[in-house]
């Protein structure tokens, strides 16, 4: 077997574990509690989408979102890693949007169901190109931003996360080993709203990455 290019995790990648509610503004703006420990969800692989690519409203959905992260790519697996070893294990980062059919959340939620059909759905994770982490020198000190159609929506910093990001990969990695190549969403800052169809959004961590993706909707 050839040597897995980190710099193309979206190829063989085997998992993608999401934050949800670590920045409290967000957390409040969707009538949330703000969590005394991570709440982590799963996307699979199929959910990434590169540019080029349309991310596609599902067909069950008419309410889809926009939520703009830093991602973490993990670079060496591991059980049970300590906070003070966790950035050992990151190999670098990307720009991702969790697009969310929030109106299948809110309904799943209102049942006690799990959010899958909302968060999991192919095209739910744009990612951006891979970023070395040497570019990234305090994933602490991130400023993130997203457009749609040129309007700014979100601006939010990863300094506002309430859980760091040595803290999640050591609380993940005590419940689900983390393996070369898995994808850690961090939490989006508020401002999260709905998209169309034909929108164009624009995302980007400043002075390192943009990325740029039109809405379609699926087909039948």
């Amino acid at each position: 077997m050839t040597a897995r290019n980190i710099s193309r995790f979206w190829e063989w990648g085997r998992k993608i574990i999401c934050v949800g509610r670590n920045y409290a503004d967000h957390a409040k703006e969707l009538k949330n509690a703000i969590p005394k420990e991570p709440v982590l969800f799963l996307k699979p692989p199929t959910a990434y989408v590169r540019e080029g690519s349309p991310i596609l409203v599902p067909l069950y959905s008419s309410n889809l979102h926009h939520e703009v992260e830093l991602g973490v790519v993990i670079g060496k697996g591991g059980t049970a890693i300590s906070q003070s070893a966790a950035m050992e294990h990151v190999a670098g980062y990307a720009l991702c949007l969790d697009m969310t059919a929030r109106d299948i959340q809110d309904e799943c939620k209102s049942k006690g169901l799990p959010w899958t059909m909302a968060k999991a759905f192919n095209t739910s994770c744009p990612v951006s190109e891979f970023i070395p982490k040497e570019r990234i020198p305090d994933p602490g000190k991130v400023n993130l931003w997203l457009k749609v159609n040129d309007q700014l929506r979100q601006s939010g910093c990863t300094s506002q996360m309430i859980f760091s990001v040595p803290y999640l990969i050591s609380y993940i990695s005590d419940f689900i080993t983390l393996e070369e190549g898995d994808l850690i969403l961090t939490g989006t800052p508020k401002g999260v709203s709905a998209v169309q169809e034909h929108d164009e959004l624009q995302a980007g961590i400043e002075d390192i990455v943009t990325m740029s993706f039109r809405v379609d909707r699926q087909e039948h």
